[in-house]
């Protein structure tokens, strides 16, 4: 695939039933889990540093998924790690960050270097997680920068295993050409 790029020797790896649209393009160091989707005009580059993306994770139209390389001013750099049961919303920025397991990162979000969401999280539409900042599990997360909003439901938390489940059943739809 065009689209799925080596670099420096390094593909991309995949779990078993996930999809990658053909406008997307995946670089590098990246490792996907299972029954993971990855929607148009998403870019997932792993040139510089790994990128590791858990099981049923969405990573949705537009969104970009980078890292932050190594050099005397940050000489470990920062991977992008991402649990399970993750929504990346449409257009979001990851850069150099870890996201936990089941986190709705909302559309245009920009997730920024250093940065820990942990797991169970909220993080609302066009909400700017600065460098290095913690989110704290079970919180929803707002504004620019982002600010702790309020606790999380017993609904909202039931719906990251439901949002995850959901692309899941459609990415199987467009494994199986049903689109």
């Amino acid at each position: 695939m065009a689209n799925v790029r080596t670099h420096k020797g390094i593909t991309p790896q995949f779990g078993e039933r996930s999809w990658v649209d053909e406008s997307a393009v995946v670089i590098g160091d990246v490792q996907m889990g299972e029954d993971c989707s990855v929607w148009p005009m998403t870019v997932i580059r792993g040139d510089m540093h790994k990128i590791r993306i858990g099981n049923r994770c969405s990573i949705q139209d537009g969104s970009v998924v980078h890292i932050t390389h190594a050099s005397d001013y940050n000489p470990g750099g920062w991977p992008t790690t991402i649990g399970d049961d993750v929504t990346v919303g449409h257009k979001a920025l990851l850069h150099g960050c870890t996201i936990g397991s089941r986190v709705l990162v909302g559309m245009g979000c920009t997730v920024m270097d250093g940065a820990v969401v942990e797991d169970e999280v909220i993080i609302a539409a066009g909400t700017l997680v600065p460098p290095g900042k913690r989110l704290e599990s079970g919180y929803l997360y707002v504004g620019s920068p982002c600010k702790q909003a309020r606790e999380l439901t017993d609904k909202e938390k039931t719906f990251f295993k439901y949002t995850a489940a959901n692309y899941v059943k459609l990415k199987d739809e467009y494994l199986n050409g049903d689109q």
